[in-house]
């Protein structure tokens, strides 16, 4: 007897009672298993992810050696406008770039951004003036922003739903991987070359990772979920059948359906804001707008106001280093809670724990409790980005799901861009001041997440335009 062959539909197209030998895309991923197809594409997304650690912390670690470059004072302008000037770019290039993930496909995109990430950091390496940098450094921005967002939607879409929590809150883990890299490399260059030709050094090997990322990413194939949304089935197919090849298993049987309706374009960006979508995306994008004012008004101004505070530039960057490593626990504790107990009360709980260690880090007076309570802030600032980007990629559908992640990205550059006004308060000695703003932000986004009424863990991912 001849085996039927399995007939592949949208959820938005499978009839009320789906006739036999039918099933999903979601039903397919699950079948396939994890297997190599999804730790390649996790070590690859990785990668990317640490290197636009580097990218976004740059500058925090090359000012110094600009400004004496340059000529220019601390609290300068120019600097100013150099460490908000990737912030600025990501801003524009979160939205943009996950707009054109959904109109033409991610993996197109996958590529694009990574390319002209790499591009514009070697010219901001070259710069002959600030303005040449600081404009490098907006498009450096624009291209990272569209990665960040286009990963996450690939992730989710390729990964079965009873590990995608932690797979998704592993690629962000790579962050901490790039934070020691470009605090490392700092303090290596530091001690090598005087700082007026250290910072061009650091903003060179800084790029060079996108470049490895670039030439792996060649061989990820697009989503099959949303090749099917736009009616190309025959490519849905065969991204399939590279999953199951990569992951030792004889090719699914598919005659693949495409959907009843292909219109001509994805849903508008409008539709993140109809009834069914609004209140989670206007909540999530306050909840990331406040997590990035207060993780970059800390982060980014905390070498400069260490060394305010007496401590050397050598051991600045070796106590973020350490830092850093602070951020891998938490990483790996979020990864298990979100699988465990759910994506909003670990959201929630590392939240709330982030309040709590800028309270600490105000109340420390001696060095050893300072770093301590660094490092609590660290770790649970970090397990909440991590759980953050999870639950946004598994919240908005298929046809929305990049531009949903590019659009409340775009709210945490908008935090990203205010932060250093409130860094600045940790430089003018208002510590009380500028950590009661960041325990503020971390709360507020803590009551966003929670008032969501959303848990992803188990569920699939949205398909059809509302979710």
């Amino acid at each position: 007897m001849t085996e039927r062959p399995t007939r592949l539909y949208l959820p938005d197209d499978v009839p009320a009672a789906p006739l036999p030998g039918t099933t999903t895309v979601d039903a397919v991923i699950e079948s396939l298993g994890v297997g190599a197809f999804q730790i390649r594409l996790l070590l690859i997304c990785g990668l990317t992810f640490a290197a636009d650690a580097m990218e976004v912390l740059l500058m925090g670690f090359a000012l110094p050696g600009v400004n004496a470059t340059f000529g220019l004072p601390p609290g300068a302008l120019g600097a100013t406008m150099l460490l908000s000037a990737t912030f600025a770019g990501m801003l524009v290039g979160a939205p943009f770039w996950g707009r054109q993930a959904d109109v033409y496909g991610r993996r197109p995109v996958f590529l694009i951004t990574v390319l002209a990430g790499v591009i514009f950091g070697l010219v901001g390496a070259m710069a002959p003036n600030i303005g040449v940098l600081v404009a490098a450094r907006v498009l450096a921005g624009f291209a990272i922003g569209g990665t960040m967002a286009v990963d996450y939607a690939l992730m989710a879409e390729f990964v079965p739903r009873r590990v995608r929590g932690r797979f998704l809150v592993l690629t962000e883990g790579f962050w901490a991987i790039g934070t020691v890299m470009i605090a490392a490399l700092a303090y290596l260059i530091g001690q090598l070359l005087p700082p007026q030709e250290g910072w061009r050094m650091l903003v060179l090997i800084a790029a060079l990772p996108g470049v490895v990322g670039l030439l792996v990413r060649t061989g990820v194939p697009d989503s099959p979920r949303w090749l099917l949304s736009r009616g190309r089935v025959e490519e849905a197919h065969a991204a399939l059948i590279r999953v199951a090849q990569l992951n030792g298993q004889d090719p699914p049987l598919l005659a693949l359906a495409p959907p009843r309706r292909v219109p001509a374009r994805p849903p508008r960006w409008a539709a993140l804001l109809s009834p069914q979508l609004r209140d989670r995306t206007l909540l999530l994008a306050l909840a990331w707008f406040g997590m990035s004012l207060g993780y970059y008004g800390i982060f980014s101004w905390l070498p400069t106001y260490l060394r305010t505070q007496g401590v050397d530039l050598p051991e600045a960057y070796r106590v973020t280093m350490i830092l850093a490593l602070a951020q891998i626990p938490g990483y790996l504790l979020s990864s298990l809670l979100v699988e465990w107990v759910g994506r909003r009360a670990t959201l929630v709980g590392f939240m709330l724990a982030s309040a709590a260690g800028a309270y600490l880090f105000m109340l420390s007076s001696e060095p050893a409790w300072t770093l301590l309570a660094s490092g609590l802030l660290s770790f649970s600032l970090l397990g909440t980005w991590g759980a953050l980007y999870a639950f946004a990629a598994e919240v908005f559908p298929t046809t929305l799901r990049a531009t949903g992640m590019g659009t409340v990205s775009a709210a945490a550059r908008l935090g990203s861009l205010i932060s250093p006004v409130a860094g600045g308060l940790l430089l003018s000695g208002n510590l009380g001041q500028a950590l009661t703003v960041f325990a503020a932000s971390f709360i507020l986004s803590a009551g966003c997440v929670w008032a969501t009424g959303l848990e992803p863990r188990g569920q699939a991912v949205p398909e059809g335009e509302h979710g």
